[in-house]
């Protein structure tokens, strides 16, 4: 597989088997993706890897929390509180592509909310990662963290393995943090589900689409 082959074939995954995935791939695929590039090299990435009974006890806390309609403060804002167009309309637009791929129309609230709560159960995967940061690290060293997780995902593809990042736990920083001992000083960003993609799932036909080139990118050779 090319790096151009990668790009083209990762995307979210939202449907997993329940395959087993080697510990000491997974290690190997995140100390590799430590590559990635970082700004004087602060290397700001901390990353927490969970599955087995860990990962069982970890999904049933959620769970009970989401059940119970427990919230929490998010830990940032996912999406700015005002959301102009293009962004608005792109963000609508693979929402409702996603939920017709499932059937569930827009007025079944209930439905979505449903689906939405599988993020908390890392969509079934075998796997589950953390990425938390130290809350002192600003909006460069927030970049380092995308490239170093888009390196890991790349890397995911080319062995085989599916994933889908989650920004969405950043709505119950309190538990996750609590459940990894993460220190005062870090926040948590992001996490991450790690799997054998199941085929069968309706959402994992989905394929977001991209705005052509020329809509944001401006080219200057003459």
């Amino acid at each position: 597989m090319t790096v151009a082959d990668a790009v083209l074939a990762r995307r979210s995954v939202r449907g997993f088997l329940d395959t087993p995935v080697d510990p000491a791939l997974i290690r190997r695929l995140v100390e590799l993706s430590a590559r990635a590039p970082s700004g004087g090299n602060l290397q700001p990435w901390h990353i927490d890897v969970v599955g087995g009974a860990p990962l069982t006890s970890f999904k049933q806390q959620i769970a009970a929390k989401i059940i119970a309609g427990e919230r929490e403060a998010p830990a940032y804002d996912i999406y700015p509180l005002e959301l102009d167009d293009p962004y608005r309309a792109r963000r609508f637009e693979i929402g409702e592509a996603m939920y017709g791929h499932i059937g569930i129309p827009r007025e079944d609230r209930a439905a979505r909310r449903t689906w939405f709560a599988r993020n908390f159960a890392f969509f079934g995967a075998p796997v589950g990662l953390f990425c938390t940061v130290g809350r002192g690290m600003g909006p460069p060293q927030w970049s380092d963290l995308g490239m170093y997780l888009q390196t890991l995902m790349l890397l995911i593809v080319d062995a085989g393995l599916a994933c889908c990042p989650q920004e969405c736990w950043a709505m119950y920083p309190e538990t996750v943090t609590r459940f990894l001992g993460t220190p005062p000083d870090r926040m948590l960003f992001c996490g991450m589900a790690i799997g054998y993609e199941d085929t069968s799932e309706p959402a994992n036909r989905l394929r977001s689409a991209r705005a052509p080139v020329d809509e944001w990118a401006t080219f200057r050779f003459d």
